[in-house]
């Protein structure tokens, strides 16, 4: 019997420590190969010409030939998916980071616990999103008609559970601020999301806020 195909994974970063510490989460991930580390955008370019990375995680900021451009050369000649990891919560990163190709955009301080089940997502090509940064990356996806497109309907929720899920896209990502936001407890939060998720057939809060978004609704 073969062994399932590894996804292979390019890190590019110019701080030393932040890629060491990416490769040895990715190592001890067995469906994970890191087929390279780079320290600057051209690098990273000629890297992914090179290796045929399955994802690519783009530093924003380098020296010489920066994430952006470089996101957009690896865009142009592979077929590899981008997602942009960098220490800013800046709107107008987001856009830039969309206008190049980048499937998704996950702050460092935030979102390394995530970083494994991002990868496994943008390899299926599903966006990636920080939850820090959830309400302008979705309405970015959502205006270049990026977000994937869900079959189920609105009308498989409860108002109860159409709220919170609202509440979701909207970008008020935690259990405690959607309570707070709608006067209700964190459990009751917890509860209506596991049996939306249930509902739509939806896999993450991540889906779910994008189908929300695709959908248009609010918590009003």
């Amino acid at each position: 019997m073969s062994n399932p195909k590894r996804i292979r994974v390019l890190i590019a970063d110019d701080n030393r420590a932040v890629r060491l510490g990416m490769r040895l989460q990715l190592d001890a991930t067995p469906e994970i190969a890191v087929i390279g580390e780079v320290g600057n955008g051209a690098d990273a370019v000629t890297a992914a010409r090179s290796e045929h990375p399955d994802v690519v995680l783009m530093d924003l900021h380098m020296p010489g030939l920066g994430g952006i451009e470089a996101t957009k050369q690896v865009m142009a000649a592979t077929p590899a998916a981008v997602i942009v990891m960098t220490s800013f919560a800046v709107d107008g990163y987001v856009r830039d980071a969309l206008d190049a190709g980048a499937i998704g955009y996950l702050l460092k301080s935030h979102d390394s616990e995530r970083l494994v089940d991002a990868i496994h997502a943008a390899y299926r090509g599903d966006p990636v999103v920080s939850s820090r940064m959830m309400a302008p990356v979705l309405a970015e996806f959502v205006r270049r008609g990026r977000a994937p497109r869900f079959d189920t309907a609105l009308d498989v929720l409860s108002s109860a559970e159409f709220r919170v899920v609202a509440t979701l896209a909207s970008g008020i990502t935690s259990n405690e601020d959607i309570a707070a936001k709608l006067n209700v407890s964190v459990h009751t939060v917890r509860s209506q999301l596991q049996t939306a998720l249930r509902k739509t057939g939806l896999t993450d809060r991540t889906q779910l806020a994008l189908w929300a978004a695709r959908q248009q609704i609010n918590p009003t």
